[in-house]
C-alpha cells in the first residue's frame, strides 16, 4: 500500500498583543475553518490535497525562519500584528475599500503570503470574508504542495 502524501502545510499568523489574541485570533480560527470546510465538503475541484493549517503568532513566525518559507496569512493591521507591519511595504495592495480595509497579496501568488486588516475588527471581518469569496480559492491552488511536515518544524502546539 502506497504511503499517503503529507498534508500541505498553511499558516494563520496574529499578533501577540492582548487586543489581537482578543479579537484577531478568533478571526484566524474561523478561517481556519473556512478552508478546511472547502476542502472537505470538495467546493473547490482544483484543491486536490489537503492542507494543515495552524494558527501561530507573529514573533513566532518572525523569529522561526523555517516558518518563513510556508504560505502564510497574516490576519489584523500593522497597529496589532508584526508580520503585517513588516509585510505593509513589501507586499502589494490588491484591495483597498475607502481605507477601511485591505487585502495585501501578490496578484500572481508568485509568493503565497496574504495580509488581509481593516482599521477596527469590524472591517477586519469584512476584509477577510471578502478574501474568503473572492481570493481563497485560488491563493490555496497556489500553495505549493510537498511541503514540509509539521513534526519537522515543531507546530504541534500552536493550535
Amino acid at each position: 500500500m502506497a504511503a499517503e502524501s503529507p498534508a500541505r502545510l498553511l499558516l494563520i499568523v496574529t499578533g501577540s498583543t492582548l487586543r489581537a489574541e482578543d479579537v484577531d485570533r478568533p478571526l484566524a480560527y474561523y478561517l481556519k475553518q473556512q478552508i478546511e470546510q472547502t476542502f472537505n465538503e470538495g467546493g473547490d475541484a482544483s484543491i486536490s490535497e489537503p492542507f494543515q493549517i495552524h494558527v501561530v503568532a507573529d514573533f513566532r513566525w518572525i523569529h522561526d525562519e523555517p516558518l518563513q518559507t510556508l504560505p502564510t496569512i497574516s490576519i489584523g493591521g500593522p497597529g496589532v500584528n508584526a508580520l503585517a507591519h513588516r509585510w505593509l511595504e513589501d507586499i502589494p495592495v490588491s484591495l483597498a475599500v475607502d481605507g477601511r480595509y485591505y487585502i495585501q497579496m501578490d496578484p500572481d501568488f508568485d509568493e503565497p503570503r496574504v495580509s488581509i486588516w481593516g482599521m477596527d475588527n469590524a472591517t477586519t471581518q469584512i476584509a477577510i470574508s471578502v478574501f474568503i469569496e473572492r481570493f481563497l480559492p485560488r491563493f490555496l491552488e497556489h500553495c505549493p504542495t510537498g511541503a514540509s511536515n509539521a513534526s519537522d518544524l515543531d507546530l504541534d502546539d500552536t493550535d
